[in-house]
């Protein structure tokens, strides 16, 4: 998840969605992961203290600064690169198994947020503009419940 002042993706040119200021998360979805990752992370995303308060101190989550929120798959977050200089993608999720939870984090999140998701566009090449703001960029995986 990165804390953005505003996030775009675009498909062969066209932008087919952004954001103003709020959270542009990558998701990567593992070939074993479940509705209960996606219910799991879907909370963490949306209550992840993050932006600053009055103090300037980061404790503030993005529904509490009424930020918007843009998710995109990706893949190659499961990338292995423990042999050699081309990475392995064998942890990450085929398409069929991958796009149903793509589709249900997304509605979850729009569900806990109780606004519009943003969203990138499964399985196409895309560009992606964005300015991260501080830059704050948080890894949360659903393998690692901290």
């Amino acid at each position: 998840m990165q804390r953005v002042t505003r996030a775009t993706v675009s498909v062969g040119g066209h932008e087919v969605s952004h954001i103003a200021a709020g959270l542009m998360c990558l998701v990567g979805i593992a070939h074993d992961d479940t509705t209960d990752d996606v219910k799991w992370l879907a909370a963490k995303l949306v209550q992840m203290r993050i932006f600053d308060d009055e103090n300037g101190v980061m404790n503030k989550s993005v529904l509490q600064v009424d930020g918007e929120i843009m998710l995109v798959s990706q893949f190659t977050l499961h990338a292995s690169t423990r042999k050699g200089n081309r990475p392995s993608y064998i942890a990450a999720a085929r398409p069929e198994h991958a796009r149903p939870l793509y589709d249900e984090i997304c509605d979850e999140v729009q569900h806990l947020s109780g606004k519009p998701v943003a969203r990138g566009s499964f399985g196409d090449h895309m560009a992606i503009d964005m300015v991260n703001d501080g830059p704050v960029t948080i890894i949360i995986d659903s393998r690692q419940r901290e």
